[in-house]
């Protein structure tokens, strides 16, 4: 026998899920549209979710994920950082370099986890909660490729947050709500072909874990 479901809460998550996917947001009637939902239901959902700081509505009117979200999801970052940490450090120890997990916050990237290696003698020094723009540097640019369905495996940049920083990093696919890559950072000599492997395979065993 199927469970019971709640249908104004089923419809209400829906309106966050396909503004979650509308960057340049949209309108009551759009939402309506793509819900296949009366105009009036989706205004009361869109009102309740506002009070909530759910759902935003810009200077123009178009309705955008609010900034409640992020509190949500920052009460699932502990969570991902506790499975992230032993991959991490596998990675960090087994290419020499500084390894982290970084989330998409809005159009910041955020470092959640960073492990740093144990045998080397310098290493780059990269702060939990360091936030920098998802276009600048490999682990933002590596969530944009995700975002944007590009084949490449991994990013590789230099000096685009820390003069003589090299760095890269791969898009954690198939997480649904998280937005995320995993990567590292070194400034001696980067071998793209020997640790973006290894770093495609952290992510692999991230996303077993997070799945």
């Amino acid at each position: 026998m199927p469970a019971e479901t709640s249908q104004t809460l089923d419809r209400g998550l829906r309106v966050l899920t396909v503004l979650a996917s509308a960057p340049d947001g949209l309108t009551i009637t759009e939402l309506a549209l793509q819900l296949d939902v009366n105009r009036t239901v989706v205004y009361r959902l869109v009102s309740t979710l506002e009070q909530h700081a759910l759902v935003r509505r810009s200077a123009r009117g178009r309705l955008h994920v609010g900034l409640g979200m992020l509190h949500l999801a920052s009460a699932v970052h502990p969570l991902v950082r506790d499975v992230a940490v032993p991959v991490l450090r596998a990675l960090a120890e087994a290419v020499g370099c500084t390894a982290h997990l970084t989330v998409a916050e809005g159009d910041e990237g955020l470092a959640l986890a960073v492990v740093e290696p144990s045998w080397t003698d310098f290493h780059v020094s990269y702060r939990v909660g360091s936030r920098h723009p998802l276009h600048q540097g490999a682990a933002g640019k590596a969530i944009l490729a995700g975002r944007d369905g590009d084949l490449a495996p991994y990013v590789v940049t230099e000096g685009e947050l820390q003069a003589g920083a090299r760095g890269l990093a791969a898009p954690l696919p198939g997480i649904k709500g998280l937005e995320a890559s995993v990567g590292i950072v070194t400034l001696g000599a980067l071998d793209a072909g020997e640790v973006g492997p290894r770093v495609v395979t952290a992510v692999e065993e991230l996303t077993e874990r997070l799945g």
